[in-house]
């Protein structure tokens, strides 16, 4: 048990010891009780894109009192994914009682960190991929308690926007009335729209920053919902 217990001690070492030659920071967090439902960041990074490109990556602010559901929209490549991953980290390494990846860091202690992202299609063509993807949810569903943090990157766009909004919108209404707290990554603008016009006082919308000039900064930022994802500031990028 020692030996085991050394080993991770000695991982948190060596990462923070990779993180000092990128400058990117870190801090001890303020970890609260369950369900105070709060969170306060500053600077916060995806700490494993930081060290596979080995330079400093952008920081995200989030300052946020009560509420339950996150809706990440915006411009397509701007650092919507990224952010989901580093709140995931930063939760994992606080709740570990490691030092995070942030300038500043407060959050409410979870019951469990879940998460549901894209996968590839299935090469054994067992099933297609919004079966996978309600398998895999309903498994989640399964093992959830109050208090617990899902993780949503672009789930149930599977199937046309009609259909994916319904099946998100039962899904995370569901989760956020049984008290757990839900980021969601998506281009489902029906759904997205459905809590927009509710005014729920627990729900928070986030978007990528895109400049006029079609620029990502890759900040994520308090805003109003987006319908578009500028897909054609990719096509011009990419085609000219």
């Amino acid at each position: 048990m020692l030996r085991h217990e050394l080993a991770f001690y000695i991982g948190g070492l060596n990462l923070y010891e990779q993180l000092q030659p990128i400058h990117m920071p870190t801090c001890f967090p303020d970890p609260l009780q369950p369900l105070e439902w709060q969170r306060c960041s500053r600077g916060l990074y995806d700490v494993s894109l930081a060290l596979q490109i080995k330079v400093q990556v952008v920081g995200n602010d989030l300052l946020a009192d009560q509420q339950k559901l996150y809706i990440i929209t915006g411009a397509n490549q701007g650092g919507k994914t990224t952010f989901l991953r580093s709140v995931g980290q930063a939760q994992l390494m606080m709740q570990c009682g490691m030092f995070v990846p942030a300038e500043a860091y407060r959050s409410h202690i979870c019951t469990g960190v879940y998460t549901h992202f894209q996968k590839e299609e299935d090469v054994q063509m067992q099933s297609g991929k919004l079966d996978e993807e309600l398998t895999r949810m309903s498994w989640i569903v399964g093992h959830l308690h109050a208090g617990a943090l899902v993780l949503l990157n672009e789930s149930f766009a599977a199937t046309n926007e009609r259909e994916g909004s319904e099946i998100g919108r039962q899904i995370v209404s569901a989760l956020i009335q049984h008290a757990i707290e839900v980021f969601y990554v998506t281009h489902l603008y029906d759904f997205a729209n459905y809590f927009n016009e509710k005014h729920l006082p627990e729900v928070t919308f986030l978007s990528a920053e895109r400049l006029q000039d079609g620029k990502r900064t890759f900040r994520i930022i308090p805003g109003e919902l987006l319908k578009t994802g500028f897909g054609e500031d990719l096509y011009h990028k990419i085609f000219g």
